[in-house]
């Protein structure tokens, strides 16, 4: 009895993590809007109270209107800006840290209730530590990252190396959240034993966190409309480096991480098919068995979402709801590929002669 109230007490937790996971790619996606958009800069203060509401009447948003028009994004972008514009910018950051709030509440108020009412086990206080700091973490990168655009009188927008680390960050805690949840809900007999899978499997996860990087890098330096061709790069399949230094251009050069972004995206498509062929045979009646050909089929899905969304890259509205979509079953493939990590572990048995 007092073990089935206990797996029961850890099946609510794991719940509201998962609730957690959600929320957090929601956040995720609004972030990418807000960049898409050019919002990012458009709320110039941080409130953590009173900024939960956005301006209540004209005298407001005129307030928030003329500080933003105090910053170089106006000065050297935006400068037509009228009131309206500005209105449509504003929402999305403005909600962005709404949703923020939100994740904060929904995260503590449970928290203490889980607390009060004992359902925390020994075994689950480092990794709720853990949680929080990287929540913490998360919410003091994405200011230092606004703040750096508002104060430097030469940019327009963020760096995308600061927007990388605090998308980067953001997949870290979702991942960690998730992998978290998947403790209390996958028994271990539940899953395989094989060195082999796993190790591809965290390669896997090492290539596509270059590649969700350089996504990044492809959203902060605005790189869809550089190259808005397929299978080709304006005519060329491989690119020559142009003006930069070639440490330089792999980083800044929005032509060479727009290529590199496309070839990474072959090569890990090339390695989760072979990876699903050779292992489609493996371990019968398993969860790695049901669910073997999510992977392959986000990755199939990712592919088409990625040519779309570069042919369509030079139209705005079309190129933030179509990388908005592209971001999400990226988020999608290396949650599923945490999944098949967790689930398929490696042999801990040292052979002795």
């Amino acid at each position: 009895m007092l073990t089935t109230s206990v797996q029961r007490s850890s099946r609510h937790v794991a719940i509201w993590l998962l609730i957690g996971v959600f929320m957090l790619m929601i956040q995720v996606l609004l972030g990418g809007i807000t960049r898409l958009t050019g919002s990012g800069l458009s709320i110039t203060e941080w409130k953590p109270i009173m900024g939960a509401l956005p301006p209540m009447n004209d005298a407001d948003w005129n307030i928030a209107f003329e500080k933003y028009k105090q910053i170089a994004q106006y000065k050297k972008l935006n400068s037509s800006f009228d009131l309206s514009d500005f209105k449509s910018i504003y929402f999305w950051e403005w909600f962005h840290r709404l949703w923020a709030r939100l994740i904060a509440v929904a995260f503590i108020i449970p928290f203490v209730f889980f607390i009060v009412k004992k359902k925390f086990k020994k075994e689950m206080i480092n990794p709720m530590i853990i949680l929080f700091l990287l929540g913490v973490l998360q919410g003091l990168v994405g200011w230092i990252m606004v703040m750096s655009g508002l104060e430097d009188s030469k940019l327009v927008y963020v760096s995308h190396y600061k927007l990388a680390i605090h998308f980067i960050l953001a997949m870290v805690l979702i991942c960690y959240t998730l992998w978290f949840a998947l403790g209390m809900l996958v028994p271990k007999e539940k899953t395989v034993t094989d060195s082999g899978l796993r190790k591809f499997n965290n390669w896997l996860i090492v290539l596509l966190t270059v590649q969700l990087i350089y996504g990044a890098f492809m959203a902060g330096l605005k790189a869809g409309p550089y190259a808005p061709t397929w299978p080709d790069i304006n005519g060329e399949f491989f690119p020559l480096i142009n003006s930069y230094s070639a440490e330089i251009a792999i980083f800044d050069n929005p032509y060479m991480v727009h290529f590199i972004h496309r070839s990474l995206a072959y090569i890990i498509t090339l390695l989760i098919l072979y990876g699903w062929w050779k292992y489609r045979l493996s371990y019968p009646s398993s969860l790695f068995s049901s669910t073997k050909w999510l992977l392959p089929s986000l990755v199939l899905l990712q592919v088409i979402l990625g040519i779309f969304t570069v042919l369509n890259s030079p139209f705005t509205k079309k190129l933030v709801w179509l990388g908005t979509i592209h971001q999400f079953v990226a988020m999608l493939m290396l949650l599923s590929l945490v999944w098949m990590t967790y689930i398929v572990r490696k042999n801990t048995v040292k052979n002795t002669v």
